[in-house]
């Protein structure tokens, strides 16, 4: 490889490492310095540098770099499934296409058994903030982002099933994360129900673990049409906000599926329980309507209500299970994001909309 980029510690990150992320795609601006601002470890290693450039006019000085994790029980849950490298990769192919805001890209290069680098503008260049996981979003802003994702969805609908460009979203490496998802269901089910104590009513104990050992069948059911990109993980940290306006991180988990699916997520994680119920009915128009606005067939979302009510159960199992693992998000964070859907899944009653 030419100008190989790959680091595996924020210690690797001299300057003749910057110099051949810069030659990748911008040659003939020369690095001067490179100096860590800040490292963060969760399902990656999130470094912040500064670079001094001798043509910063050219090239955004403050870079964002992910890294495989150094939590070594992060690093095993995401490296099968390969999540780093499907972020190289959605930025190598897909970021220039998706019609909402996500971070400049800078250089990626993922390589099997070498590891994965992913290198972006950090947002902060341009005067955008990024949100924590646990942040409560008030109804304004969830409406902004719902349209967001309404967009997003709509620009894809119906057109990544059947286009060879997006097959790599559903093939091999999407393949293993579900089959590893299902074959370590039940362990992680039991292990995060233990782990989250009280947190968890007793009540939903056992439906949990009914649920995690016909996780296959539950995912079969899940996996409706119409189909269309999907972020997948759109909890608050996962969003930065410029001028009021939203836009989405961490796209390690992109896929093809149901657009519900992530107003589902959203919902359940980025607002208060309390402020959810008192709109979450106008947002589920909202989001059929900016659907509608942006060019999806009114006679396809028809039947949201139902298909919202059961994809509920993938936020609750998403947190349950980073809890099991443990060391992939702040640990306060991450109970305040279960207790909180668990509250949707409470409120929806949603092991009975599901087939276990």
């Amino acid at each position: 490889m030419k100008h190989n980029i790959f680091a595996r510690h924020p210690k690797n990150l001299t300057i003749d490492w910057a110099q051949r992320v810069v030659n990748l795609n911008y040659p003939g601006i020369t690095v001067l310095n490179i100096s860590t601002v800040s490292v963060d470890v969760g399902t990656t290693t999130r470094i912040r540098v500064l670079v001094e450039l001798d043509k910063p006019e050219i090239l955004p000085q403050r870079w964002f770099i992910k890294l495989p994790s150094l939590a070594w029980r992060a690093r095993l849950i995401t490296a099968l499934p390969r999540l780093l490298h499907t972020e190289v990769r959605f930025y190598n192919e897909l970021a220039s296409t998706i019609p909402i805001n996500v971070p400049d890209f800078i250089a990626a290069q993922s390589k099997f058994g070498a590891g994965a680098t992913l290198v972006l503008s950090d947002i902060a260049e341009s005067g955008a903030s990024p949100g924590m996981p646990s942040d409560a979003l008030t109804d304004i802003e969830a409406s902004d982002v719902i349209k967001q994702l309404a967009k997003l969805h709509a620009h894809f609908w119906n057109k990544v099933h059947s286009n060879q460009t997006y097959h790599w979203l559903a093939g091999p490496v999407r393949q293993l994360e579900d089959h590893l998802g299902t074959a370590l269901s039940v362990p992680l089910m039991k292990r995060g129900l233990n782990l989250a104590g009280e947190l968890v009513p007793s009540t939903l104990h056992a439906p949990a673990i009914h649920y995690a050992r016909n996780r296959r069948k539950v995912m079969r059911f899940l996996s409706g049409s119409p189909k269309t990109l999907i972020h997948h993980d759109c909890h608050p940290g996962n969003l930065f906000w410029n001028k009021s306006k939203p836009g989405l991180l961490d796209w390690q988990l992109i896929r093809i599926g149901e657009g519900i699916s992530d107003i589902s997520y959203f919902l359940s994680m980025a607002v208060k329980p309390e402020i959810r119920r008192l709109h979450e009915g106008n947002l589920l128009t909202l989001y059929k309507n900016e659907l509608i606005n942006n060019g999806v067939p009114s006679s396809e979302v028809i039947d949201m209500q139902q298909r919202y009510r059961a994809h509920l159960i993938y936020p609750f199992e998403a947190m349950i299970v980073t809890l099991a693992v443990g060391g992939m998000m702040n640990l306060e964070h991450n109970r305040e994001l279960l207790r909180r859907a668990i509250e949707a899944i409470e409120d929806h009653d949603v092991f009975s909309a599901i087939p276990m």
